[in-house]
């Protein structure tokens, strides 16, 4: 889109929301009905352009992309009347008689910047919560994955209502200068490092915004567990996306007697997943591009590699690798590595895990493989992170009554479900009260016996 068409487009929606048609929630279960009808109608092509973009599998398009976007639709729909009704609360003493409640209503226009890892959903979940919610929204996708890109910026038209939304292709420049007009709400997924850019122009407007972020997610194995069970469970949550993924075990931390059955079953279930050369499995996924190729294989650099290592620029392709005992100040250690590289941390005690979490920044998920009752309330209650999973990987995240969302550098405000619909949505506070029983004990003139029944009723 023309850099000087952008401020028209967000006027132009800021209009339209103000003529209250976004309010109507006939007119929200219409376009959730038109996005959901657009991604079956074109399932194939969406599935094609994750494959182009990523290399993703069948299976994991629909697992993790359409029919996780399908999932959230038909769970909005179902409980849209209930999030969208006014929410009573009590009333106290010193203001009856009187009722309170909640009024959820929409915030306005709402900019939505996807990823590149996920990039249907990761753009279009989000837009649910907010359709849901009665607003509007600009639609910026990641330019990274350039096929999922162009196909939403020919569907979206298509199917949604073009006053209320509109997708903006392109990159920095784009982006740039959306970010300077002025929302009512900013929702980004990606990086710290973007993530802060986006905070710091939505601070210009004192717009809200969610940051749904990232970080080094840790997984504690403890000896006491299923081993084959928590070594797929591993595997899967991993190496799925070939790693890309926000919420995938960013590094596993072991007990060194426990160290190498986990290691053995972990090479096990890579084969069993991925066959003895993933290179030629059509389950196993790419690398988006050649700088995060290249990032990736920067970080193999002078590293304990115990499994995997294979790496072929050509096709952006990069093995299922296992790194022992890294150094924790290297860069494979410090940031969020977002590839097929799975370092494994070996300490004396499991329970010297939870000192080792929390020696570094708030992880957006933790995970933890143990069947001990103790260990587990001491992980959740001494570590803290955005999700916790106790015995599996990323499951979590099929649960829409579970907010999703980071802690601290990992991210701000969660969605998924009514958590996203209230994301969107400003919970307004009213009061109503009657003019009858107008007690005269808050008016002036004030005396002893007004301060002494006010101190007993507030």
């Amino acid at each position: 889109m023309d850099i000087a068409a952008i401020a028209l487009q967000v006027n132009s929606l800021k209009s339209f929301f103000n003529q209250g048609q976004t309010r109507a929630l006939s007119w929200r279960r219409q376009q959730l009905l038109q996005l959901k009808k657009m991604t079956e109608d074109h399932e194939d092509d969406i599935a094609k352009a994750l494959e182009q973009d990523l290399g993703k599998c069948r299976q994991e398009a629909w697992t993790a992309e359409i029919g996780y976007l399908l999932s959230e639709i038909n769970h909005s729909l179902r409980h849209l009347n209930k999030w969208s009704k006014r929410r009573r609360v009590s009333t106290p003493m010193v203001a009856q008689p009187g009722s309170s409640f909640l009024l959820p209503e929409p915030k306005g226009v709402a900019l939505i910047i996807g990823a590149w890892n996920y990039p249907f959903q990761l753009l279009l979940a989000p837009l649910v919560a907010a359709i849901a919610a009665g607003n509007c929204a600009v639609l910026k996708p990641s330019e990274l994955a350039v096929n999922v890109s162009a196909l939403l910026a020919k569907l979206v038209p298509d199917y949604l209502d073009q006053h209320a939304f509109v997708l903006i292709e392109g990159g920095v420049e784009q982006t740039t200068e959306v970010l300077k007009q002025p929302f009512d709400h900013v929702f980004y997924t990606g990086g710290e490092s973007v993530g802060k850019i986006v905070m710091r122009a939505a601070a210009e407007h004192l717009t809200p915004v969610t940051l749904e972020l990232g970080g080094k997610s840790p997984c504690i194995v403890d000896q006491n567990t299923n081993l084959k069970v928590t070594a797929r469970r591993i595997v899967w949550s991993k190496w799925m996306n070939a790693g890309q993924t926000c919420v995938a075990p960013d590094y596993v931390i072991v007990s060194k007697d426990f160290s190498q059955p986990l290691i053995d079953a972990i090479k096990q279930e890579l084969t069993a997943f991925y066959g003895k050369d993933s290179a030629t499995n059509g389950d196993y996924g790419r690398i988006i591009n050649d700088r995060h190729h290249a990032r990736l294989i920067g970080y193999l650099q002078g590293q304990n590699i115990i499994h995997g290592g294979q790496a072929d620029s050509d096709t952006r392709y990069l093995a299922p690798t296992l790194v022992l005992n890294p150094d924790l100040h290297s860069a494979l250690m410090q940031e969020e590595i977002f590839g097929p590289i799975l370092p494994i941390i070996t300490l004396d005690k499991i329970e010297d895990s939870i000192a080792l979490v929390n020696q570094r920044a708030k992880p957006l998920a933790l995970y933890l493989y143990t069947n001990d009752k103790d260990l587990t309330e001491r992980v959740l209650h001494q570590t803290s992170a955005g999700s916790v999973c106790i015995n599996d990987g990323m499951i979590f995240m099929t649960n829409p009554k579970l907010p999703f969302g980071g802690v601290g550098n990992s991210g701000m405000g969660s969605y998924h479900g009514q958590f996203g619909f209230d994301t969107f949505s400003h919970l307004k506070a009213v009061m109503k009260r009657p003019f009858i029983f107008d007690v005269n004990l808050r008016y002036p003139p004030f005396n002893r016996f007004k301060l002494s029944v006010l101190k007993k009723l507030l």
